[in-house]
């Protein structure tokens, strides 16, 4: 690389004096300092190589259009392999009838079924793969943090070990055999800040109201929050003489807004 770097300064020096020497230039350079004119002479010869670069270049490397045309192509010349959701009805009416109102009612067939267009072709000697294992439903189901609440998630370490998944679920409208009894059912993350909190020994019924919808379709039947600053006033306002929680004075503690907008309720401690 040293070698590469000096040969190139020589150059540039080069054609540094050879411009220098050069009649016309020669009274005007003589006024400018080396390092500009040599940083002239290597953006020109930038300039130059990019120009020449981009003329060698193919026209399908530099026309939008063609470059769009050409992907198309490349696309359409892919082998089809999804037949998509609505063409399974045609033979599966029961089952499309199932998920169209149940749970899985957004996702595809094929996203368990794997791709179906042979499937469409052949329906008796090719068959769409059918996840029975434990392995298939967790890649959705297993806990994760970054879950939305309310999404339901199980360990399946514990969760029925050595079932299929399929044993007690329908897949196609995989409702729970049981109404869950337990909030930490889908709510596991909140029910474990909470049992190492000051609020452990509450429970959850006790700041939120939950119809019994709301066990079956929690993102369509919402718990109930406190609307009401002496809501947790009936503990925590001065005036009351319940032993133990930390006490306020709501006139002047935290002006207009609801406890639960500063303090987190689940841990009460964090701010």
């Amino acid at each position: 690389m040293d070698r590469e770097r000096l040969w190139l300064e020589e150059m540039v020096a080069r054609w540094v004096r050879g411009i220098r020497k050069w009649a016309p230039m020669k009274t005007l350079l003589s006024k400018i300092p080396d390092q500009v004119v040599r940083l002239a002479v290597v953006a020109l010869l930038l300039i130059g190589a990019a120009t020449t670069l981009l003329f060698l270049l193919p026209p399908s490397l530099k026309d939008k259009k063609l470059q769009r045309a050409a992907a198309v192509e490349r696309e359409k010349a892919r082998p089809v392999g999804y037949a998509g959701a609505t063409i399974c009805a045609a033979c599966h009416g029961s089952q499309y009838a199932t998920k169209k109102t149940g749970y899985h009612r957004s996702l595809s067939c094929e996203t368990c079924h794997g791709p179906a267009k042979e499937h469409t072709k052949n329906p008796l000697k090719v068959k769409p793969q059918v996840p029975q294992g434990r392995k298939f439903c967790p890649l959705c189901h297993e806990y994760n943090p970054s879950r939305p609440l309310g999404f339901p998630q199980i360990n399946p370490v514990i969760h029925n070990p050595m079932k299929a998944c399929v044993t007690c679920h329908n897949p196609h409208d995989p409702k729970p055999p049981q109404t869950p009894q337990r909030c930490a059912a889908c709510h596991g993350s909140i029910e474990r800040g909470k049992a190492v909190s000051p609020h452990a020994l509450l429970e959850c019924t006790t700041c939120h109201a939950t119809p019994d919808q709301h066990k079956v379709s929690p993102w369509s039947v919402s718990a109930a929050k406190p609307t009401s600053r002496e809501f947790c006033g009936q503990c925590h306002s001065k005036d009351v003489k319940v032993a133990g929680p930390p006490k306020v004075d709501l006139a002047t503690h935290g002006e207009k807004y609801l406890c639960w907008q500063c303090h987190y309720p689940h841990m009460p401690g964090v701010d």
